[in-house]
């Protein structure tokens, strides 16, 4: 495997550091509190409550950071829970995910904002100016953070180099462009593959990622944005994918990451899946896992171009007592630091939050466990981001996001052609208020 140069691995992010100073001593003045009432007075804290819903692998491996950071920080413990952050008290923290924020952010503020709990404790916030390919949900008008992004991916191809070989294809080059999968999947058939390809969260990938790393528009803005998944790049994809589902070359099991477990059980030999699915399928499966960058139509002018970079972010609850605030911005702190960077992205999988972790992740004694990570880098930053190719926000109401799929969904079994469909998806986006 190549290894990606310091300089790619920062450029890839944009040159995105900023200097490791204190966060009290910025000179901007503290935004506005978002608490929905005041804070209790500050008193003895003993805990602060950490809540996700990542599943139980990756939530194994948020436990032994937590872990870690107890041993050394005994005064004000982290106790993780994994639950809905409404199924009883507000947390003091939260890892949310797509699905948990519309209800979290519809009414009086729940939160109170990451750059504010850092810079009033006076804790080191050492991190990513947020880049134009991370979906922006966890910033403010200003492009401060108000949530911390530590779960972001980007799609990747995964795929059983066993089965590759079984079948004479070449483990160690996998296919770059659909055009040379299709011909790789034909022959996977060909050695009794039953599920050549599947696909977890096709929304994203097969869609928005697929739309951005053809440099095509996913989302029309002005006056009212809408959905702009209609033109002929999106037709042709989705139709080729249609009739990989007729073919029995494509195999669709959920609108989330149903498709991932079907892989690491074996019982599929190829799947595009978010990058952070690695370290979970290294442990879980019982073969050797390839990875390659998400294939692209050759045919296509200036392609690729980039792929997006979304997942779940940490939010801090409105209303704490201030000795909590101080607590969680230490933790805040830890988990930004270079060694608690290398091991998220280790057994985590999840892309880098600040310089450190960036720089690293370079490291050849971890070129194996990080190399989702090289590849996912590589994809982001393979040419600058344009005004076409950067993220949006808009895909990921609830609303939208459930367009997309049902209007994929009648693809897959055959009830509208491409076009019709992708049309429709459009019309429909158009429509919401």
């Amino acid at each position: 495997m190549n290894i990606l140069s310091r300089s790619a691995l920062v450029a890839a992010f944009g040159a995105l550091c900023v200097s490791p100073v204190m966060a009290a001593a910025k000179s901007q003045p503290a935004a506005k509190p978002q608490a929905s009432r005041a804070a209790p007075a500050d008193v003895a804290v003993k805990e602060v409550e950490l809540v996700h819903s990542l599943g139980a692998d990756k939530g194994e491996q948020l436990q032994k950071l937590v872990d870690r950071y107890n041993a050394t920080n005994p005064a004000v413990k982290v106790v993780v829970r994994e639950r809905r952050w409404n199924d009883g008290a507000l947390p003091d923290m939260m890892i949310l995910g797509e699905r948990d924020l519309p209800g979290f952010l519809t009414g009086a503020p729940r939160y109170r904002p990451l750059h504010q709990v850092m810079k009033e404790a006076g804790e080191r916030f050492e991190t990513l100016k947020a880049p134009a390919m991370m979906t922006p949900t966890p910033l403010d008008s200003a492009n401060r953070l108000v949530a911390l992004p530590v779960a972001l991916s980007t799609p990747v191809l995964f795929y059983n180099k066993q089965v590759f070989r079984d079948a004479g294809v070449d483990p160690d080059n996998a296919p770059k462009t659909w055009q040379a999968l299709q011909k790789t999947l034909g022959q996977l058939v060909a050695n009794g593959a039953t599920c050549p390809y599947t696909t977890a969260q096709p929304a994203w990938i097969l869609v928005e990622n697929m739309s951005a790393w053809h440099n095509e528009p996913v989302v029309s803005e002005g006056k009212k944005a809408s959905l702009a998944i209609n033109g002929m790049l999106e037709v042709k994809h989705v139709a080729m994918l249609s009739s990989w589902v007729k073919a029995r070359y494509l195999h669709l099991f959920g609108r989330d990451d149903e498709a991932t477990e079907r892989f690491a059980k074996g019982e599929c030999a190829v799947l595009t899946a978010p990058s952070a699915a690695f370290p979970t399928l290294q442990r879980q499966a019982g073969f050797d896992v390839g990875v390659a960058t998400l294939p692209y139509h050759e045919d296509y002018y200036g392609a690729p171009q980039n792929t997006l970079a979304d997942g779940p972010a940490m939010w801090i609850a409105a209303g704490k007592k201030p000795a909590e605030y101080k607590a969680i911005a230490r933790f805040v702190n830890f988990w930004l630091s270079s060694e608690s960077q290398v091991e998220w992205q280790r057994t985590a999988g999840y892309l880098p939050l600040n310089r450190a972790g960036l720089l690293a992740s370079e490291s050849r004694l971890l070129a194996t466990d990080l190399a989702a990570i090289r590849v996912g880098v590589q994809q982001l930053g393979h040419k600058p981001v344009t005004s076409v190719s950067r993220a949006s926000s808009y895909p990921q109401r609830a609303a939208v996001r459930r367009i997309i799929e049902e209007e994929l969904e009648s693809v897959w079994d055959d009830r509208k052609p491409s076009k019709l469909a992708l049309d429709t998806a459009v019309a429909r986006s158009r429509a919401l208020d």
